[in-house]
């Protein structure tokens, strides 16, 4: 009994270590050399299964600001690491021992240096507070046998944390709680206001996430899925309406002479940014779907919503009455063969060619569906109405969809961009209508336009502004 007590007590005194932000003693089972390492080896691995965004003019004007922040902030003695990742998704998270990532994704919807450094800031206050470290001590603590990946933050229920999770060891995470989402939130106001930047911005930033949740939440109701959050995604972290109230007071304290905003540095340096989808997860151009890599193309019906989602595409009609999915399967045996194995054998599976390519088709009383061969992959497409008399009134359109799937010829594939957001002046009678009449974004042009010009809902720009269009 007493060498139990002993060993406790051994493992109590050598797991404490000074809080570099509170100067508490907090109960850690990590050495600031073993966080440095692992920070160093999850590192590599993002790198390995993420792309690095290449365009070195915004990597280093996001490192400039990222490191100005980093040298006010409690632990200024640690070597950060500030990169870009070539991600659509909405995100930003930190590692261990001051590796810090920012998708592209966010920074669109970002307007100005001080809302960047915003972002940025929070994500040191995770690693000066030792958030990281504080998790992964507990779970060993606890014997729960976490893997590496319990040090990732709460963005891990996105698709970029969901892959990394999985590559680094698939641990089951429950994310940070509200005191540290809280504590980051105020750790990275007291930061910009030591970096002269306005407190304000995350108060901003944090509206822009909001914004973004609203949006999507109207999207997702649509195409009946669950909304995709930034941060706040388990029952004990934050909503934003909380950590905006929260961060508006926190900001007030802290008072700044002249504090910097820097809005066009900002815009010059995201002038050009890749939006949405990069050309390798394919394109969406009026409504037509072109993916250069595997040599397809699709024209989905006019109209509808589309979404180029990471496992399937996925077209929406006027309010939701029918949709349209296509995924990627295996081949085995013919298409015929895997829609009639679908369908127990249903003898009206016809065997058809669509543009040169076998493909079977299966129309029945509310869906329509399709398998179709090319080069080594199988697409399944599948059209659906709410009931008989929806089906029948989109059937038409859904058909001639599946019949335009077709190969990219080589002209083709060299000739396809991505999106990207252009910096223009707003002149006299410009509004979000009419700039997004011409928008290769279609039905969503407007809601895009609002939110990354932080117009959302209802605003308009004024003739003069700096305004970012999509092209």
């Amino acid at each position: 009994m007493h060498v139990l007590l002993t060993l406790f007590l051994l493992l109590v005194v050598t797991g404490c270590a000074q809080n570099p932000v509170t100067g508490r003693a907090d109960f850690v089972m990590m050495s600031e050399k073993q966080e440095l390492a692992l920070g160093r080896q999850a590192d590599a691995e993002v790198k390995k299964q993420y792309v690095v965004y290449a365009n070195p003019r915004l990597q280093e004007y996001v490192n400039r600001v990222g490191q100005a922040l980093a040298q006010h902030s409690h632990r200024s003695g640690l070597e950060y690491h500030f990169t870009v990742l070539d991600s659509p998704e909405v995100n930003a998270f930190a590692l261990p021992g001051g590796y810090v990532y920012i998708t592209r994704g966010i920074l669109a919807y970002l307007n100005s240096e001080a809302e960047l450094a915003a972002v940025l800031g929070h994500e040191i206050g995770h690693v000066t507070a030792r958030h990281g470290v504080r998790q992964q001590s507990a779970a060993q603590a606890a014997n729960i046998g976490l893997t590496i990946a319990s040090i990732f933050l709460p963005e891990i229920n996105t698709n970029l944390g969901r892959n990394l999770s999985n590559l680094l060891g698939g641990a089951l995470l429950s994310g940070y709680g509200r005191d540290q989402e809280m504590e980051a939130d105020r750790l990275g106001a007291e930061y910009l206001a030591r970096t002269d930047y306005d407190p304000q911005a995350i108060v901003n930033v944090i509206g822009v996430l909001k914004n973004q949740e609203l949006q999507d939440a109207a999207l997702a109701k649509i195409e009946g899925r669950a909304p995709r959050r930034y941060h706040g995604v388990f029952a004990s972290h934050p909503d934003n309406e909380a950590r905006l109230q929260q961060a508006v007071a926190e900001a007030g304290q802290k008072n700044v002479a002249q504090p910097i905003v820097a809005r066009a540095p900002f815009l010059a340096a995201t002038n050009g940014l890749v939006f949405n989808d990069n050309v390798e997860q394919g394109v969406v151009r009026q409504n037509r779907f072109l993916q250069p890599e595997m040599g397809i193309a699709v024209q989905l019906p006019a109209g509808w919503q589309v979404h180029n989602l990471p496992d399937s595409l996925m077209a929406i009609a006027p309010q939701g009455a029918a949709q349209m999915q296509m995924k990627l399967g295996k081949q085995n045996g013919s298409p015929a063969s895997i829609v009639r194995s679908m369908f127990n054998n249903n003898p009206a599976v016809e065997e058809i060619t669509i543009n040169g390519l076998s493909a079977a088709l299966l129309i029945q009383p509310t869906q329509t569906v399709a398998v179709l061969y090319h080069e080594r992959q199988a697409y399944l497409l599948v059209g659906k109405g709410k009931d008989a008399t929806t089906f029948e009134a989109h059937k038409a359109e859904m058909l001639a969809a599946i019949r335009s799937f077709r190969n990219l010829t080589a002209a083709e594939r060299k000739q396809i961009k991505p999106l990207t957001l252009r910096v223009i002046t707003a002149k006299p009678g410009d509004s979000i209508a009419t700039l997004a009449k011409n928008s290769p974004l279609g039905q969503s042009a407007e809601s895009y336009l609002r939110l990354v010009n932080a117009l959302y809902p209802t605003g308009e720009p004024r003739p003069g502004d700096q305004i970012k269009i999509i092209e």
